[in-house]
């Protein structure tokens, strides 16, 4: 053993809250925010055109949310420690490979005699999941569910440090990546990323530890369990991932979680077009950000130390009535209170996606299966964010107009509102 926890000179579920925040932080280059900055220079590297790269990206995505299940039951039987260890070392040799995507597809072309875009195209689609299923997934996944399972009482007051720390840490991203860019070139700064990786994965597997009972340790650095609390403790279910899907808890806060990623993630790839459609100049577009992001992080702080004290599925209907205001600040984009509803909307589902997607898997379900259950619901994210852009953008070609989407969205809300009125905790 290369750390004993046992003799941390502090709770060492604080060391794990820190380094897995890092580790979701290091998945950033197979998230949308950490890909998008490559994306002009890549493209034309390769002569591709946007619509085939944007296509590669769609396709290797969708093949990642249907395996990525299998990496959650992973987490379940070997642990957080070797499963987001091996994640990071695929993540870091896919960022190699991203790198030498050009001379890949030259020589390919070379071999089979054939100058033809479905070359570079093919290689992209491979790398691609390989980067979304390695980064957005196994990595974030293991990284916030091993903080979780070292914390319970203490969930949403430590997840509240890692939440802000990684929403500032990808907001600022793009910025000094793209720097890196400008001043290496891509394929450098691929190269860089992935020596990073390579030595998130020497931390990861030093410091991530499974569980603190593995150390004769308690959750939250407990001395003991109490008398009073003996008996919640032996009868709190743990659910299998079978036993979790057949309660409407499950389904309401997964599609509400799912609309989020895909909403986000639509709005973000098309911005500009959409803020074009109604009028609006390029800079209207981009400055909506700043300030939907103070809003979601502000509510993400107050919520995740509140949610140690109050029930869930408050939270859940807070997050529908962001999603709500959303939709109806996207439909009526070109009126004076269409921006801001638009805004506030977009930044509550942002704040609460960060409590929910983190917190209620763990209470509602235990910790014995939670790479599964979280897995599971990993699929319907990254799922709903494979598709976003490509259904945004056939709306668009085919109405000449985003307001279907709005209209949809408020449809599929109210479902969701009355679909909850009984998505209560299973516990």
């Amino acid at each position: 053993m290369l750390f004993d926890p046992a003799k941390s000179p502090i709770f060492y579920g604080y060391v794990i809250l820190f380094i897995g925040t890092i580790g979701v932080y290091f998945s950033f280059p197979g998230q949308t925010i950490g890909v998008s900055v490559f994306t002009d220079p890549v493209k034309d590297a390769l002569g591709l055109s946007r619509n085939q790269f944007s296509n590669a990206y769609m396709i290797g995505t969708i093949a990642s949310s249907l395996i990525i299940g299998r990496a959650g039951v992973w987490f379940d039987t070997y642990g957080a420690r070797y499963v987001a260890f091996c994640a990071a070392l695929v993540l870091a040799i896919a960022l190699f490979l991203c790198s030498w995507s050009v001379h890949m597809s030259d020589f390919a072309k070379e071999i089979l005699n054939r100058d033809t875009w479905a070359i570079p195209f093919a290689i992209m689609t491979l790398l691609f999941f390989l980067l979304r299923f390695a980064g957005q997934g196994v990595l974030t996944m293991a990284s916030r569910n091993v903080i979780m399972i070292w914390f319970d009482k203490n969930r949403g007051k430590v997840n509240a440090f890692s939440s802000v720390a990684i929403s500032f840490g990808f907001s600022s991203s793009p910025i000094w990546v793209d720097a890196l860019i400008e001043s290496s070139g891509w394929q450098n700064t691929w190269q860089y990323l992935g020596f990073g990786l390579l030595g998130m994965s020497s931390l990861i597997f030093i410091f991530y530890k499974n569980k603190p009972e593995d150390f004769g340790l308690l959750p939250d650095g407990a001395k003991e369990i109490v008398q009073t609390k003996t008996k919640t403790v032996i009868t709190r279910k743990q659910f299998t991932l079978r036993e979790a899907t057949k309660t409407r808890a499950f389904w309401m806060y997964a599609l509400i979680l799912a609309f989020n990623s895909f909403f986000s993630t639509g709005l973000t790839f098309h911005i500009v077009s959409i803020f074009k459609s109604e009028g609006f100049p390029k800079g209207d577009a981009i400055s909506i950000f700043l300030p939907a992001s103070i809003v979601a992080v502000s509510i993400s702080i107050l919520a995740n130390f509140l949610s140690d004290y109050l029930q869930l599925r408050l939270y859940l209907y807070l997050m529908i009535t962001g999603g709500i205001i959303a939709s109806i600040g996207f439909l009526y984009l070109p009126t004076a209170a269409g921006i801001p509803l638009l805004v506030a909307g977009f930044g509550i589902m942002s704040g609460f996606f960060a409590v929910l997607n983190t917190i209620a898997w763990p209470r509602f379900y235990g910790r014995d299966h939670l790479g599964a259950i979280t897995g599971k619901v990993m699929s319907f994210l990254i799922l709903a964010s494979a598709l976003a852009p490509s259904i945004f953008s056939l709306c668009f070609s085919t109405f000449d107009s985003y307001q279907l989407l709005g209209w949809l969205g408020l449809v599929f809300l109210i479902f969701l509102v009355f679909g909850s009125l009984k998505a209560r905790n299973p516990q």
